[in-house]
C-alpha cells in the first residue's frame, strides 16, 4: 500500500511539476494534457455541430433555409465553437484572461506590421458568411481574373474550382475589396454576344435568318416573351460586315461561357455555309503611285 502511495506521489509531483510561467500562470504537465483533451473534444464538437447543420438540409429539403444558409450558419457555429473551447482551456489552465488586454495590444502591433493580410482575410471570411453575397455553388468572375464555381469558404480563404477541375485558392480581402462578378447571385440567366462576320455583298436578312436557325438549334438558348434573341449589325469591318447574335442563356450557359461561345460559333458557320454565305478573310487593296505592273493570270 505503502508502494502504491508512493508512486501516486510521485506521479502528481511529476505532473504538477512546474515546466514554465506566463505571466503568473505555471505551466505543468497535467494542464497541458487537460488542454489538450478540451481541444479535441471542442474540435469533435465543432464537426458534429457543422454536419449536424447538413443532414438538417438534407432533411429540410431546402423548404425553411436555402443550402447556402446552412453552410453559413454551420461555418458561424464551428467558429463560435472554436472560439468558447480555447476561452475553456485557456481558463483550465490557470490563463488569466483579463490579461488577453495586454497580449491584444502587442497583437494589435503585430497586425500593424506583419500580420495585416492575415487579420484581414479573417474578417472578409466572416463578412462573406454573414452577409451570404457569396455562396457555395455561386459562379463567379473576380478582379483578378480568376473564373468558376464556389466550392468551399473558408475563414481564410475560398476555394473555386474552374470548369477545367482546377481549384484555385482565392484570400478572402480579394472578395471584399475588389470587383466580383456573381453570375448566379440573383439572375440565372445571361446574355451573351457572339461576334461573327460575313463579305460584304450578302443580304442582311439571310444572315439575320441564319443566325437565329443556329441559335434555336442550342438546348441552352433562352427566347421567351421577356427574353428575345436577336442579330445586331454592329460595325463595317476593313474586310466584312460584323454582326452579333444577342442570345440569352440558361444556367448551363452561365456557368460555362466558353463552351456556350464555342458551340454558337460552331453552328453560326455551319448556318452560314448551308446558305452560301461567305465568312471572309483579310483583305489589302494596294495603290500604285506611279509606274506599271504586268500581271498575267494562268489557269492550272
Amino acid at each position: 500500500m505503502s508502494q502504491l502511495n508512493a508512486s501516486l506521489a510521485w506521479l502528481y509531483n511529476a505532473t504538477s511539476l512546474t515546466w514554465f510561467t506566463i505571466g503568473s500562470t505555471p505551466i505543468n504537465l497535467a494542464n497541458v494534457f487537460g488542454l489538450v483533451i478540451i481541444l479535441t473534444i471542442v474540435w469533435w464538437a465543432a464537426h458534429a455541430i457543422e454536419a449536424l447543420f447538413f443532414r438538417l438540409s438534407k432533411i429540410s429539403d431546402g423548404t425553411t433555409l436555402s443550402a447556402s444558409a446552412i453552410y453559413a450558419l454551420s461555418r458561424i457555429s464551428r467558429y463560435i465553437v472554436w472560439f468558447l473551447g480555447i476561452t475553456i482551456g485557456l481558463k483550465f489552465i490557470g490563463f488569466d484572461i483579463g490579461s488577453l488586454v495586454l497580449m491584444g495590444s502587442a497583437l494589435g502591433v503585430g497586425i500593424g506590421f506583419g500580420l495585416q493580410n492575415i487579420f484581414s482575410n479573417l474578417v472578409s471570411g466572416i463578412i462573406i458568411l454573414i452577409e451570404r453575397t457569396l455562396k457555395v455553388g455561386d459562379f463567379v468572375d473576380i478582379q483578378s481574373g480568376v473564373m468558376g464555381h464556389v466550392s468551399e469558404i473558408n475563414m481564410r480563404y475560398t476555394r473555386i474550382t474552374t470548369n477545367d477541375a482546377v481549384d484555385i485558392i482565392v484570400p478572402n480581402s480579394e472578395f471584399i475589396n475588389g470587383r466580383v462578378i456573381n453570375w448566379t447571385y440573383g439572375n440565372m440567366l445571361r446574355r451573351m454576344h457572339i461576334p461573327f462576320g460575313v463579305a460584304y455583298g450578302v443580304d442582311k436578312e439571310v444572315v439575320r435568318a441564319a443566325a437565329l436557325k443556329a441559335a434555336n438549334k442550342l438546348a441552352f438558348t433562352v427566347d421567351d416573351a421577356n427574353h428575345h434573341t436577336d442579330v445586331w449589325l454592329t460595325k463595317f469591318g476593313d474586310s466584312s460586315l460584323d454582326f452579333e447574335l444577342v442570345v440569352w442563356v440558361g444556367l448551363e450557359g452561365v456557368q460555362a461561357p466558353a463552351m456556350v461561345l464555342a458551340k454558337y460559333l460552331w453552328e453560326i458557320e455551319t448556318e452560314l455555309r448551308n446558305a452560301g454565305i461567305e465568312i471572309p478573310f483579310p483583305q489589302r487593296d494596294i495603290h500604285l503611285r506611279g509606274g506599271s505592273i504586268d500581271v498575267n493570270l494562268v489557269n492550272k
